[in-house]
């Protein structure tokens, strides 16, 4: 029952208040109107009374009178209160509680004069009565009702039937079936029937019938007879059992319900007669069953795809043809109507939308609206519905529609008036039509454009109070797209009209919206429902049969075929094409051809879906060697640049999931961006240009445009503008060259973890080429305005955003050239009205410089620490990172070529006969329109070049400071400038060695060229080593182009006169501040920069070789792609280019069959150079190798910083410097700091990297110390070398010891292998003895005398030879050679050097003597027989000279040992530690000799020579024809030997360090 509280303060009151507020409370209670709900209160209002009596609050006789005064409020009031005694009999009568129970019988009592007994018996407990006294025995009663009931319900009457008369049926009908149309009403009709059932006898059920009977016929009158059964009927389920006889009469097999019968049930549904519980239960078929069809049905459609993907054997069809005949005898037993349906389809007829929701509710999702028949009343219903509403706001301009009428239901949903009035009924209808909104288009697209005008409203509509209304709104219309509009439109046949309506629609929402549909509608909706899933599975069949048939010739038939699949299901089809395109690339082509009849709907689908296959997780984006990225993901970017390039689909979806990727640190799939910006942009970037191109790259974007790219760039301004546009508008420039700048790093260092080193590298390139693209793209079309409102200043973008710099500045130049010219046009308009000359606008355009880049310069003080600037200006810095190539230099060859070809197109047009008049005149029109283009552009450079160019020689004196050293100076601007910019594209690489040319053409203060020219070919190794591919192809065009000034050069006297003779750069002092202009001695001359350019080829070849032999693909790589691009320049010496050939050789052996890209590179490299080898010279023609004795040394380059003359002096000094200078370079990567070996010639002064300011005073220490030592060899020399300086008698002293060793070393092995005199026996024991006492005493840094001998006696020896015998020191080892002839073994051993490889020097790879030994071996090639003769008696001869010397050696060489030898502990320590040396490479003998064998002729530094002779001396006598023997069959030592080769030479190295300390002190000693 239900609850009404009574107030407590009533009761407490009952008598002052709590009476009268009560009477009056149910005086309300009775007035209201509302159906049925007044009883309920009335008899809630009365409960609570009776309540508070029975529990003791109020006194009986106060309710009983109340309870008296209620019965005249309503006739049927004591009827009420019986049902209250009723309910609290039953409830006290539960209760233990005595008291309470004798309560509720006193009130009974009490009230007894107001309810008559007969209600209270036929509602009252028997027990209750008795106690109460309206009945004697309750027993009794029981019995007395149990026989009444069963005379009621189970005693069959019988009633005769000849009693009803059918005369009565007859007028009953006439009655029924009588003209309504006049003022007949079912009240006048009633009371005929109640008469002709009294007077006829007639059964009032049957009646009933009847009169169904004749509605049924009459079905148009439902007003009359609705009226006319709700007056007759007395109960409503006799009527629906009537109806469900009727019902269950049509329920045999081939039978049909009429559709007036479902009429008749739903319109007493309608108007509630019958209840929907109560006639639901007599319809066929019962639920259970219709849920096994909707079952059965969904596995039918999903076998019937699996037939259509799968390959079906002939024996099967057949099989399968049999079982669908039987299936189709079976259908031919119609089974009987689902009647629960022709009840829904009359509901919706009458607009009963409430009865058929609940009918819908008890059957499967879409299983009632996939009858063709319930989908098109509801659509009807909804068309109702809608039509007020679609008159406002829906209707597009100047159409009419038909004009629907409403229903005359008054209890039909009502017509929707605004958009709010839509979700009462219209979006649930929709929800349940699904998508069978698809059987009418008209409604479909009334919806659709509901939905648009909505979203105008909504986007119009920003007021705060109606957003949330709207955006309930906008997520109901979404989900009618998702769950109606798509899953309909794949049901419709091809209809392109309501694609394009759709997108209408669609394109109002953001793109995240549109995707969200489009992946429920590829994955989730296609399941839903049988009829999808069979559309599914054809769509698939359909696509498979268009894609086997297309190809490039028949893409217009082809391309209709695929219109019209994709006008309906364009995921399913775009999904299948994209999986073939991941297989077959060569499909894109077609492809895209073909997809020209798609619509917008559909490009926007195809978007959605391209994305979702390059984000598909299933896939690896990496091939199975984790080398290289997967082909499918390659294919997928070609297809995406092609595909938004040609159609006009939005890219922000595709760029926000690239911008995402980045976000995550993936770098994949930076290669869709690439691949987009390069087709829509017509942007390309490779490192694969020619020189042509990169010429073109240096002009303006006209020049560009036309000869800078491999494919000719046409029609892309509405591409690039497209992709402009998405750009600015979803903020995503910016981010995206961010994230490509940082992801540059992030690929190394956070993804390159666990991937191959290539892959690494192949991604970095990728990031890297990606950003120069996008950011070029950037700059040429983005407005001057947009550009700095998105850049960010140089300082922020390093410091706040972690931007690299050379990236930050590469994204800020564009930005600072805008500036300036902007910032030039305003100073130019300001003079307007004065004319004004070329100089003034010069000045302007340097007083623009200065407002724009003054700021840049103190943004780059916060990005470098303080003591950079201490040597580079901030000027300089910004200056060098701020200019291009287009500001340098004018390419008028490319300009001058361009011109050229469009003049050529213009005559072939004039001759072409076949090319109609107006088509000629276009082009013609059109090609000389470029012709001027061209020329303005390349006259409007030609004046910026020389504005910028002034511009420099103004700025020249304040870039470098040079607070430390030149050398310090030099070094910085290559680390912070020269090298991030030469690998950063290939047109910056010609822009950094086009910038030092220039800065040394400015004669620009403390920058010495010279200096940075060795830095950047001395040590390429390292810089080499940590290149990508891409990067070593523009390091690689980066040393072409410094390769090419130096060639220049070097060609000819006159070039470097005019171009270095009097410049500050090719100064050698290195300290100094300023520039005289007048101080000849300072300069550099021709010919000794001949020699250092020698020297620079040298260490290339050096470090080239290094690299070969490394073994590892990165360094090979690198030095293939640095070599094949410096090729024009290098190599340019005969014995250089031998020794590279013969390890490229190598490389393609035995890389063949291991690693092929490694071989491809080095066979193409190997052709190359083979081709070059007739534009190779001899050493000697390269650069001139005087002998002294023959031409003795001019003042005047003596007199130079350090002895600038030197180089000239002999080639084994140069030698001598160049390996000097490769040790230095090891030691100035390490930071350490060495003095100048006094034989370095001018070349060796440039390679050292601190303290060469102090070259002179250590020189000249050196030589004053050397005057102290030996007045006596300085008196032999001076008989040797006339006019000698104070330099070169050091040098000759040192010389002269090398000689006296020299020959030391051939006496002893001449003992062992030839017949001497006894006393000659004797010396050598003596000499064997005292070489091991020395041994002892090297190691402890004791100064070997007879071992510095040898090495003068050597250099001595090739200082003879000079320029006759270049190389063939060599090749000629220390062996044994007698006075008058040398054996037959010695001989052959020189045969055998004479063609030895150059890799037999691998072994002291480290000590950089390859390229040092291999090239003077293979230098003997071109010298004759006749000339190795004479050698060999020049050097009997100087044996024969040098016999005394050796004899006075010796005594000096006891005393010396007999006043040391307090050193002896120190000594034999030593000496165990040199031994356990020696032993570690017992077998490596050979290959100590071998690096001792052509360390005569080769540039060893001193202390190399005397560490390595005072380790190797006992071993060299009696055995130096073994070495060489062991030394030609070089090639066959493990890479394993070498190793420990190494380990032992530098061990080597840093005792002979230790020993040159100790060889100072023992001389001050003596």
């Amino acid at each position: 029952m239900a609850t009404l509280i009574l107030p407590g303060d009533w009761i407490k009151n009952w008598e002052k208040s709590g009476k009268n507020e009560f009477v009056q409370l149910c005086k309300r209670l009775t007035e209201k109107t509302d159906h049925g709900s007044e009883v309920r209160d009335i008899q809630a209002a009365l409960y609570e009374l009776c309540w508070q009596v029975v529990q003791g609050n109020l006194k009986l006789d106060l309710a009983a009178g109340v309870l008296g005064d209620m019965m005249e409020l309503r006739d049927d009031m004591s009827s009420i209160l019986a049902d209250v005694f009723s309910v609290l009999d039953l409830e006290t009568g539960a209760l233990e509680e005595k008291n309470k129970r004798d309560h509720y019988t006193q009130l009974v009592g009490a009230c007894l004069l107001c309810v008559p007994e007969a209600i209270l018996k036929e509602r009252l407990d028997p027990e209750t009565l008795e106690s109460l006294g309206l009945i004697k025995q309750a027993h009794q009663f029981n019995q007395k009702i149990v026989k009444i009931k069963t005379k009621l319900f189970y005693k069959q009457q019988k009633f005769n039937l000849l009693r009803e008369e059918n005369e009565g049926y007859a007028k009953l009908i006439t009655e029924l079936g009588q003209d309504l149309s006049g003022n007949i009403t079912s009240h006048l009709v009633l009371e005929s029937i109640k008469s002709l059932i009294g007077c006829f006898n007639l059964d009032p059920n049957r009646v009933l019938d009847i009169i169904l009977e004749v509605y049924e016929g009459r079905s148009d009158q439902d007003e009359f007879f609705l009226s006319l059964i709700k007056s007759y009927m007395c109960e409503p389920l006799t009527l629906c059992h009537i109806l469900g006889f009727k019902f269950k009469f049509y329920q045999e097999p081939n039978e049909e319900t009429p559709k007036s019968l479902y009429h008749i049930a739903a319109a007493l549904l309608h108007h509630n007669l019958i209840e929907l519980e109560d006639l639901y239960v007599h319809l066929m078929p019962v639920d259970a069953t219709i849920v096994e069809e909707h079952k059965r049905d969904i596995s039918e459609a999903k076998q019937i795809a699996r037939k259509l993907v799968m390959v079906v054997v002939p024996s099967e069809k057949n099989e399968d043809k049999d079982k669908d005949k039987e299936k189709e005898e079976e259908k031919n037993d119609k089974p009987p109507d689902n009647q629960k349906l022709g009840l829904l389809e009359a509901l919706l007829r009458i607009g009963d939308w409430h009865h058929a929701q609940s009918i819908m509710d008890q059957m499967p999702s879409f299983y009632a609206t996939s009858h063709k028949a319930i989908a098109l009343a509801l659509c009807q219903l909804v068309h109702l519905t809608v039509e007020p509403l679609y008159r406002r706001a829906g209707i597009p301009k100047g159409a009419r529609g038909v004009v629907l009428k409403p229903l005359r239901n008054k209890r039909a949903p009502r017509p929707a008036e605004s958009f709010e009035d839509l979700r009462r009924d219209t979006f649930s209808m929709l929800c349940y039509l699904g998508p069978h909104l698809s059987h009418d288009p008209i409604l479909f697209a009334k919806i659709v454009r509901l939905g648009k005008g909505f979203m105008k409203e909504h986007q119009s509509d920003a007021r705060p109070e109606v957003k949330d209304r709207n955006d309930t709104l906008l997520s109901c219309f979404l989900s009618i797209a998702d769950q109606v509009l798509l899953p309909s439109l794949s049901l419709m046949e091809c209809n392109a009209c309501l694609s394009e309506e759709v997108w209408g629609l669609f394109k109002l929402f953001p793109y995240q919206h549109r995707y969200r549909l489009y992946g429920q509608w590829k994955n989730e909706t296609y399941t839903s429902h049988p009829l999808l899933v069979k559309v599914k599975a054809q769509t698939v069949e359909r696509a498979r049969y268009i894609m086997k048939r297309l190809t490039k010739e028949n893409v217009k038939q082809s391309g209709r075929q695929i219109g019209k699949l994709s006008h309906s299901n364009p995921t399913i089809l775009f999904d299948y094409m994209l999986s073939q395109i991941q297989w077959y690339d060569n499909l894109i082509v077609p492809v895209v051809d073909s997809l020209k009849y798609l619509t917008s709907l559909n490009y926007d689908v195809l978007a959605y879906c391209i994305i979702e296959a390059l984000a598909n997780p299933e896939k690896e984006k990496m091939k199975h060697d984790d080398t290289t990225i997967s082909s499918w993901l390659q294919s997928l970017a070609s297809l995406c640049g092609a595909v938004f390039r040609k159609y006009p689909i939005e890219l922000a979806g595709l760029l926000q999931y690239v911008t995402n990727q980045l976000k995550a640190g993936k770098s994949f799939d930076l290669l869709i961006l690439k691949e987009v910006v390069q087709k829509m942009a017509g942007i390309e970037i490779t490192d694969e240009m020619t020189l042509e191109q990169l010429e073109a790259m240096m002009g303006g974007e006209q020049l560009k445009a036309e000869g800078g790219y491999f494919g000719q760039i046409r029609n892309t301004k509405k591409s690039s503008q497209r992709l402009k546009d998405v750009l600015l508008d979803h903020e995503l420039a910016l981010p995206l060259c961010l994230l490509m700048a940082q992801q540059r790093n992030g690929v190394v260092f956070l993804e390159g973890g666990e991937k191959h080193l290539k892959l690494v590298g192949h991604l970095y390139d990728q990031c890297h080429d990606t950003l120069v693209q996008f950011g070029g793209f950037l700059a040429s079309n983005l407005s001057t305005e947009d550009y700095i409102r998105r850049v960010p200043s140089i300082d922020i973008l390093c410091n706040q955003f972690h931007t690299p710099h050379d990236a930050a500045f590469f994204l800020s130049r564009p930005m600072y050239a805008h500036q300036i010219l902007s910032k030039y046009d305003e100073l130019k308009k300001a003079d307007k009205g004065n004319r004004q000359q070329q100089v003034s606008k010069v000045q302007k355009y340097v007083a623009a410089c200065e407002q724009v880049m003054t700021p840049v310069h103190e943004a780059v003080v916060s990005l470098h620490p303080a003591r950079v600037w201490d040597d580079i200006r901030p000027k300089f810095y910004a200056t060098f990172w701020s200019l291009t190539m287009y500001d340098l230099a004018v390419p008028h060859a490319a300009y001058e070529r361009e011109v050229n070809k469009l003049k050529a197109q213009i005559k072939a047009i004039e001759e072409n006969p076949e090319i109609p008049l107006n088509k000629k005149k276009k082009e013609k029109e059109r090609c000389t329109a470029l012709q001027e283009k061209l020329q303005e552009e390349e006259k409007k450079q030609l004046e910026h070049v020389q504005r910028v160019l002034h511009r420099l020689k103004l700025e020249k004196d304040d870039w470098l400071l040079a607070k430390s050293t030149k050398n310090e100076t030099i070094t910085k601007f290559f680390q912070l400038c020269l090298f991030p910019r030469c690998i950063f594209s290939s047109i910056d690489a010609i822009y950094c060695a086009r910038f030092v040319e220039l800065v040394h053409q400015q004669k620009t203060h403390n920058f010495c060229t010279l200096l940075c020219y060795d830095r950047v070919f001395s040590a390429i190794i390292y810089t080499v080593a940590s290149c990508t591919e891409n990067e070593s192809h523009r390091y690689g065009r980066f040393l072409c182009c410094m390769l090419e000034t130096v060639t220049r050069w070097h060609s000819d006297r006159a070039i470097y006169e005019k171009e270095c003779g009097n410049y500050p750069g090719f100064l050698t002092i290195f300290r100094a501040t300023g520039f005289d202009g007048g101080n000849k001695l300072d300069q550099l001359d021709y010919e000794n920069f001949r020699h250092v350019v020698h020297k620079w080829h040298y260490m290339l070849t050096k470090a080239s070789v290094h690299c070969l032999e490394t073994g590892d693909y990165t360094h090979i790589r690198n030095i293939l792609i640095v070599l094949t691009k410096i090729l024009p320049c290098y190599p340019k010496v005969l014995n250089l280019g031998q020794a590279l050939e013969c390890r490229v050789h190598k490389i393609c052996n035995e890389e063949k069959d291991k690693r092929p890209d490694l071989y491809a590179l080095a066979m193409g490299y190997s052709g190359r150079l083979k081709s070059q080898k007739v534009h190779m010279v001899p050493e000697n023609e390269f650069h001139h190798k005087v002998q002294p004795a023959r031409n003795a040394t001019p003042a005047s380059q003596q007199n130079g910083p350090g002895s600038s003359g030197k180089p000239a002096t002999s080639t084994n000094k140069t030698e001598e410097g160049m390996s000097e200078d490769g040790e230095r370079g090891k030691d100035k990567s390490q930071g350490t700091t060495k003095p100048v070996n006094k034989a370095n010639s001018a070349a060796a002064k440039v390679t050292t990297s601190n303290g060469n300011g102090a070259l002179n005073s250590t020189k000249t220490a050196k030589e004053r110390d050397d005057k102290e030592k030996s007045g006596k060899e300085k008196k032999e020399k001076k008989e040797k070398t006339p006019g000698s300086t104070p330099e070169t008698k050091a040098e000759n002293r040192r010389e002269k010891q090398r000689d006296e060793r020299a020959a030391k070393e051939e006496r002893v092995p001449r003992e062992g292998k030839e017949k001497t005199p006894k006393a000659d026996r004797e010396k050598a024991k003596a000499e064997e003895k005292s070489g091991k006492e020395d041994k002892a005493k090297a190691g402890n840094g004791e100064s070997m005398e007879p071992s510095r001998d040898r090495d003068a006696v050597k250099e001595s020896k090739s200082k003879e030879k000079g320029d006759r015998s270049a190389a063939s020191g060599s090749l000629k080892s220390p062996g044994p050679r007698s006075e008058s002839a040398e054996s037959e073994r010695d001989h052959k051993r020189r045969k055998l050097d004479s063609h030895a490889s150059p890799s037999h020097s691998s072994s002291v790879k480290d000590n950089s003597n390859e390229p040092k030994d291999s090239a003077p071996k293979h230098h003997i090639t071109f010298n004759s027989v006749s000339r190795s003769k004479s050698r060999e008696r020049e050097m009997e001869k100087k044996d024969s000279e040098n016999t005394q010397g050796r004899s006075k050696e010796k005594k000096e060489e006891k005393e010396r040992k007999e006043r040391k030898r307090d050193h002896v502990v120190n000594d034999r320590e030593t000496s165990q530690e040199s031994k356990r040396k020696k032993d570690e490479n017992g077998t490596n003998s050979s290959k100590n000799s071998k690096s001792a064998s052509p360390s005569s002729d080769s540039p060893l530094s001193a202390e190399k020579e005397k560490s390595k002779r005072s380790k190797s001396s006992s071993k060299e006598k009696g055995e130096s024809v073994k070495p060489e023997r062991t030394s030609s069959g070089g090639k066959k030592e493990s890479r394993h030997d070498k190793e420990k080769a190494d380990k032992k030479e530098k061990r080597d190295s840093s005792g002979g360090k230790e020993e040159k300390k100790h060889h100072k002190s023992s001389e001050k000693h003596r």
